[in-house]
């Protein structure tokens, strides 16, 4: 991504966050790749071992008394791999929350089976209970309506190459979709079956695309696909 000119000073080599990527950064966001594995905020178990932590105490340049912080947009999975985005103050994260439906979100995954169909759009209403478990209702009033477009784009074995494109963005849409279309992302301990073999979840956001929040361009922000995830497919 070619960065703006601007008087913005990236901090040094030595502040750069463990197991995070820096894809782009001025005064205003930050965009970095995650790695599977890591927590994208923290939970009662875990508060540094997160993106959102490592980001904060980058953003500080080692000085601990530093006001700079950064604000959650949106979270992924703490096994999904790929783009996220963070504003550096309220009024950008408003921004980018407020327009987040607009702005065009691709991902990568790798699922059980061959699909009937290569090209396809799934829909449906989706809950949550008590267990922190996402499905499918058929009641609008009781879910959120969620809509996925998919293409496929390679087929290995018993695997298939997924390019995803996320319409809504609800908690575990895309596991959930396809899922209970029969073909359950592989790797996916909730949703899926077990893999033996499979050493991670093979969910990746591949592309982010939105306008900036000071200068309006349209930003395209890639991630690549992951190695493991092209073995999968021999690709």
């Amino acid at each position: 991504m070619k960065e703006e000119k601007s008087t913005f000073k990236r901090p040094g080599k030595k502040h750069e966050p463990k197991g995070l990527t820096i894809l782009y950064e001025d005064q205003d966001i930050l965009v970095v790749n995650k790695a599977n594995g890591l927590l994208t905020v923290s939970t009662d178990r875990e508060k540094e071992k997160t993106a959102h932590y490592l980001l904060n105490e980058y953003v500080k340049k080692g000085n601990t008394r530093s006001r700079n912080r950064i604000f959650i947009v949106h979270r992924l999975d703490k096994d999904t791999s790929g783009i996220l985005i963070f504003a550096k103050s309220e009024k950008v994260k408003r921004y980018l929350q407020d327009d987040w439906p607009a702005f065009n979100k691709t991902y990568f995954a790798v699922v059980h089976g061959k699909l009937k169909e290569r090209e396809g759009v799934i829909t449906s209403y989706l809950a949550e209970n008590k267990a922190h478990r996402v499905y499918s209702v058929k009641d609008p009033e009781k879910g959120k309506f969620s809509k996925t477009g998919y293409k496929v784009r390679k087929q290995y074995g018993n695997f298939s190459l997924l390019e995803i494109t996320l319409f809504t963005g609800r908690k575990n849409q895309i596991r959930v979709h396809f899922s209970e279309m029969g073909h359950p992302v592989a790797g996916d301990k909730m949703y899926g079956k077990e893999d033996k073999g499979i050493k991670r979840l093979a969910l990746h956001a591949a592309t982010l695309t939105i306008a900036h929040p000071h200068t309006r361009e349209k930003m395209i922000f890639e991630a690549e696909l992951p190695q493991y995830l092209k073995r999968l497919v021999k690709d």
